[in-house]
């Protein structure tokens, strides 16, 4: 791939946006390998941790979208949804999406990061949405998931204003879940992904279907999710498990 670059692990892929040159905008030739890697993970359900490849001794995890490609868009691909249709089937993924910033997250770049599951942030990240200021709207997920994500009263002066928040400001909002410095934050991303992978994979997949069902859904779907785990081997095989586990002596 030109635009990405990728590492294999058993039960993760690590994927680098890998445009340095222009700070990792998001253009089309990355939203087409991205739906690629989509694709391999649809087929083979892993973790994926999504990060930035570094612009010299700055950290970046994506500046947006080029605008040089905006510049060129019309109405036609406005109503396509380029950005939006790539970060939804993102968000949808079988298994968790963590996304590890380091640097800055604007634009569509903060759009792609709010699409994943978690977010961990170096303590040089920034998050924000000037595209208003560009005469065009955040509308590759902000008007909905930073919504939901931070609250509408932070959401609508971000989106309105184009303030940006420090990965302290993230934190204390829930839009990140740790701020760790930079030379550690993908060993934290693996970190968290160690943590997931040790969890019975089925269960963390339908977990996060159920999340992700409107309200409106449950507790159909919780119960429904539930009949088809209890029926599986893992929950046999686990629970036996902790039921057998030697006793701490008292």
């Amino acid at each position: 791939m030109n635009t990405l670059r990728i590492r294999e692990g058993g039960d993760r892929l690590v994927v680098e946006l890998h445009r340095p040159d222009v700070r990792n905008a998001i253009d089309d030739e990355m939203v087409a390998e991205l739906h690629e890697v989509c694709a391999r993970l649809e087929r083979d359900p892993r973790i994926l941790i999504l990060t930035g490849a570094s612009a010299g001794e700055k950290g970046i995890f994506a500046a947006g979208a080029d605008i040089r490609s905006l510049l060129g868009r019309g109405r036609d691909e406005a109503l396509a949804g380029i950005n939006s249709g790539l970060f939804t089937r993102i968000a949808r993924l079988p298994m968790p999406v963590i996304a590890a910033v380091d640097g800055h997250a604007i634009g569509g770049g903060a759009e792609l990061a709010y699409a994943a599951d978690i977010r961990i942030a170096s303590t040089r990240a920034v998050f924000g949405n000037p595209e208003s200021a560009l005469g065009i709207l955040a509308a590759a997920g902000a008007t909905w998931r930073l919504l939901e994500l931070v609250g509408e009263p932070l959401a609508k002066e971000i989106l309105f204003t184009g303030r940006r928040l420090t990965a302290e400001e993230a934190l204390r909002v829930h839009l990140v879940a740790s701020i760790h410095e930079p030379p550690d934050l993908l060993a934290a991303a693996d970190a968290l992904a160690d943590r997931i992978a040790e969890q019975d994979p089925l269960a963390v997949r339908l977990t996060k279907r159920v999340l992700a069902a409107p309200r409106s859904a449950h507790p159909l779907v919780d119960d429904l999710a539930q009949a088809i785990l209890f029926e599986s081997d893992a929950k046999t095989e686990r629970m036996s498990g902790f039921l057998n586990r030697p006793r701490e002596s008292t």
